[in-house]
């Protein structure tokens, strides 16, 4: 892996130096400057700047290109800074950066094996924050389909953006677990791990984002502060398109497990979301202001939303999740903040929601700024110990954080509820609490099976500023 060689020889970039006697004369050089450069790897200047020494180092493991001492005569000069005890390098003839140039892509070579950039070839060991960081851009910068590798083990993780545009298709494909620092202040921004811009992107493996949230929850004061701060999130992906997520767990994030923002056609297969109950603010999946977005055969249970859509989501499509522990599988909320876009086209189906504290949930704020949301569907749902199985809140108020005076200016048309079955943990098993400024328009309930065998009454359902259309079973009276 001469790559970093390459780099030193063009860049000046050194960070310790040592003179050393060479065993015989190398290009006629006696006595040596030998020099690590910032990736670690090794060459050497002669004592009358003339000759550049390049060490295979052979006990070191890495795959050096050559196997003995090369001698490039008149390859650079050496001066130093007194400064900040760096020596610059200065490259003194063309035809030597052309052959740098040539060793750079000898290097890259050697650094990937058929398109896969592992980190551990970058230097990767406990830490692999730089290795992770150089061997995405190397994979970025390639013209054919590419993939970085973090194998099995257990590795630290600082906050990384892995950015694009990338040139073609690349995967990143996680087999260890990576953790990522416990102190929430260690962070800027609102992530861990963020991917940004890249179309094609693959993440997949068996490996495990653990966000060790533990110390977050303990200080986050979001329960009764709407200002509090927020603590970064496990993954996010920001204006990723045409993109999957495969086989791949996130844990005990500080904040949202995932937030998606910005992407089109990203799917999440086999994906598993693993937080306690009482864990604070970690949505599963949050998405928002994107199109196309599939989750897919994946499990979730956390301390918080499911899964939870934000405002500009459209095309939403939720298919064989199974949702427990956390607060079930929400619309919202919405109305809390100015300019904020529909919310259209969202279908989940065939799901199980399991001891959670709401099931199926659309949500906006009262009194506050205006919006839509159309075209939500809701279909072939088990519901096992849950409260508040089916809900309709647009007076969605935590912690009394907003008014009741002044209903929501949210519009919501356009919902079916079909085929919901299974046990509630509570009486009132549908409740559609519509706002009475904006009364919700086309709701149909169809074969709502929810049997309550608690000691409060038998199972029923509460209507307020809507119509909707009942067919089917009806186990809940009231509507």
């Amino acid at each position: 892996m001469k790559a970093a060689v390459a780099k030193a020889v063009v860049a000046g970039a050194v960070s310790e130096s040592e003179v050393v006697e060479v065993e015989g004369a190398c290009c006629g050089a006696k006595h040596v400057t030998k020099v690590k450069d910032p990736y670690g790897f090794v060459f050497a200047l002669d004592s009358n700047n003339s000759t550049t020494v390049i060490d295979d180092f052979s006990s070191d493991q890495r795959g050096r290109l050559y196997s003995k001492y090369v001698c490039f005569p008149k390859v650079v000069k050496k001066e130093r800074n007194t400064a900040n005890k760096k020596m610059g390098l200065k490259v003194v003839s063309s035809a030597i950066i052309s052959f740098s140039l040539l060793l750079l892509l000898a290097s890259t070579a050697k650094a990937q094996s058929n398109g896969v950039f592992d980190v551990t070839k970058y230097g990767g060991k406990e830490d692999i924050t730089e290795a992770l960081n150089n061997a995405w851009k190397d994979a970025c910068a390639s013209t054919n389909p590419s993939k970085v590798l973090i194998p099995s083990g257990t590795y630290s993780l600082r906050q990384v953006t892995l950015a694009g545009p990338c040139k073609a298709a690349i995967e990143l494909q996680v087999d260890g677990i990576l953790k990522a620092p416990v102190d929430p202040d260690q962070f800027s921004g609102g992530h861990w791990v963020d991917f940004s811009h890249v179309d094609q992107l693959t993440l997949s493996g068996s490996g495990t984002f653990d966000g060790q949230g533990n110390v977050a929850w303990s200080k986050s004061t979001c329960s009764k502060d709407k200002n509090c701060e927020g603590f970064p999130m496990n993954i996010r992906f920001d204006f990723v398109t045409n993109g999957l997520v495969r086989d791949i767990t996130t844990r005990d994030s500080k904040n949202f497990h995932v937030n998606v923002l910005g992407c089109k056609n990203l799917t999440f297969q086999h994906f598993t979301v693993s937080a306690p109950a009482e864990s604070i603010n970690t949505d599963g999946i949050h998405i928002g202001r994107s199109t196309g977005i599939y989750i897919i055969d994946t499990n979730i249970g956390t301390g918080d939303d499911c899964i939870s859509v934000g405002d500009g989501t459209e095309e939403l499509h939720v298919t064989g999740v199974t949702c427990g522990p956390g607060h079930g599988i929400s619309v919202g909320s919405l109305g809390r903040y100015p300019d904020e876009k529909p919310v259209s086209g969202i279908f989940v189906k065939n799901c199980t929601i399991s001891n959670t504290a709401n099931g199926v949930r659309i949500k906006s704020w009262p009194d506050l700024y205006g919006g839509d949301a159309s075209n939500m569907h809701f279909e072939d749902i088990v519901m096992n110990n849950v409260q508040n199985p089916v809900v309709v809140d647009q007076e969605y108020c935590p912690w009394n954080q907003c008014s009741l005076k002044a209903p929501s200016k949210v519009k919501i048309s356009d919902v079916s509820f079909k085929n919901i079955r299974g046990t509630s943990a509570t009486p009132v098993v549908v409740k559609l609490a519509c706002s009475s400024g904006i009364p919700c328009d086309k709701v149909e309930l169809a074969d709502i099976n929810l049997a309550y065998s608690g000691s409060e009454g038998p199972a029923k359902s509460q209507c307020s500023n809507v119509k909707p259309v009942i067919s089917g079973i009806m186990s809940a009276s009231g509507c």
